[in-house]
């Protein structure tokens, strides 16, 4: 298999992973052309892919839309923003979205008004920009919350988790089961966090308290629902 990272490939799987719209379908049979075709991805994980597309374009649109949103959009374990995965409910959040859509935009992404820098096809689509190396390293920042997904979406038995694992693949890694948090109850996902929390704006300083420019760091929070200093620097 190949070392290099496929630019094409890594577009194809950010297009795969977004919402599967009309668009997106008009677009599956080329999505299927280069998916099989790459040399980096073992067989196995390529007829997988495959067979996930065939799939979306066989089923009827409405219930392909309904999974998507059911599968990605009700709950915290199978969610495409990373940020909820590292910072949950914190008001961290927010500057790290900042700093995460400035990275995009000194490399030449803009986002469209609404769209997310956190979204992991834009994410991913931000890597397929960069070259082999730097695509590599910025993919590999978020393993963790990765192979998170990836085994959350084993756990459901959704052919999606193909895709997390090709990208896992991708960078260098190996895709592997890992233990999976439980979403929390309703009322738990809509508490209120509290006011004051001594927060801090130190995680956004470099080694010494220095401040300026800092590599992207995907810094699980193992309290999501509180608020922590760690988490994507910029």
């Amino acid at each position: 298999m190949s070392t290099a990272v496929s630019s094409r490939s890594l577009r194809a799987l950010a297009r795969l992973l977004a919402y599967p719209d009309a668009a997106l379908r008009a677009h599956l049979p080329e999505l299927r052309s280069v998916m099989a075709d790459e040399a980096a991805l073992h067989r196995r994980r390529r007829d997988e892919i495959c067979a996930l597309i065939d799939a979306l374009g066989r089923q009827d649109p409405i219930d392909v839309e309904a999974a998507y949103v059911d599968l990605f959009d009700r709950g915290r374990a199978t969610s495409l923003h990373l940020f909820e995965h590292v910072h949950g409910d914190s008001r961290d959040r927010g500057p790290a979205m900042i700093d995460l859509a400035r990275t995009y935009e000194q490399a030449g992404l803009y986002l469209a008004p609404g769209e997310f820098p956190d979204y992991l096809p834009t994410a991913i689509e931000f890597a397929s920009m960069q070259d082999a190396v730097t695509a590599r390293a910025f993919i590999g920042e978020m393993m963790h919350i990765l192979q998170a997904i990836f085994s959350a979406l084993l756990a459901r038995q959704s052919a999606y988790a193909s895709l997390l694992g090709a990208l896992i693949e991708l960078s260098g890694g190996r895709a592997e089961r890992v233990p999976v948090a439980t979403d929390p109850s309703l009322d738990e996902s809509w508490a209120e966090p509290a006011a004051f929390s001594g927060c801090s704006s130190a995680g956004q300083s470099g080694p010494g308290g220095a401040k300026g420019a800092q590599p992207v760091q995907w810094v699980r929070n193992p309290n999501p629902t509180t608020s922590r200093s760690s988490g994507v620097s910029a």
